[in-house]
């Protein structure tokens, strides 16, 4: 004969498990929201139109136009906090002072930037390279403490030649594919 109460019968209890009788007991939390507060799907571009002038966007990073500092671009409030403290205010008003825009740049940005100097430290190796191998220079020689201390006195960026072993890895292959399509030209 099965028992219909709903509340604590003293002859359900001894037909039905122990671990049964204790699941009407248990007490549950409500589900909890597994909901982050971060915002998933923002990009700092997005905060830049967001906030306006005060922020920009570099190399998927968010920067503070006038502290220059990276911000974290997931969380509103985080930006929010940032734009209300007295640092910020201190440094944007210091920031409109001087009517100066320095943007920090990512290192990689840095990096690919080809600066005049770079592209004519390049030239200066390549010519020096040609220059040892039309007349019949071997290259370690400028590997001598006095080709050096002459290239570094008299040659514009003439220091800032390598030794020889990075000359023959890094140049000699260019100056090669150069020699060789000039005399493919001229052969035709």
């Amino acid at each position: 004969m099965k028992c219909y109460n709903t509340y604590l019968c003293f002859s359900c209890l001894e037909r039905t498990p122990f671990k049964v009788r204790m699941e009407r007991f248990v007490v549950t939390a409500p589900p909890a929201r597994n909901r982050s507060k971060t915002a998933l799907y923002v990009t700092p571009l997005d905060r830049v139109t967001e906030f306006g002038g005060e922020l920009h966007e570099d190399g998927g990073k968010l920067f503070c136009t006038s502290c220059n500092v990276v911000l974290n671009h997931v969380r509103k409030s985080a930006i929010s906090d940032h734009l209300k403290s007295k640092t910020h205010t201190k440094r944007k008003a210091e920031f409109e002072e001087q009517n100066v825009r320095k943007k920090q740049r990512p290192l990689t940005a840095s990096l690919q930037c080809n600066s005049t100097a770079q592209t004519e430290k390049v030239s200066v190796i390549q010519d020096f390279v040609k220059m040892c191998l039309e007349a019949n220079i071997p290259l370690e020689k400028a590997d001598h403490p006095a080709v050096r201390a002459f290239l570094s006195r008299h040659v514009k960026n003439g220091g800032s030649i390598p030794k020889s072993d990075q000359l023959r890895r890094a140049y000699l292959p260019d100056g090669y594919e150069n020699e060789n399509q000039l005399l493919n030209s001229q052969d035709c």
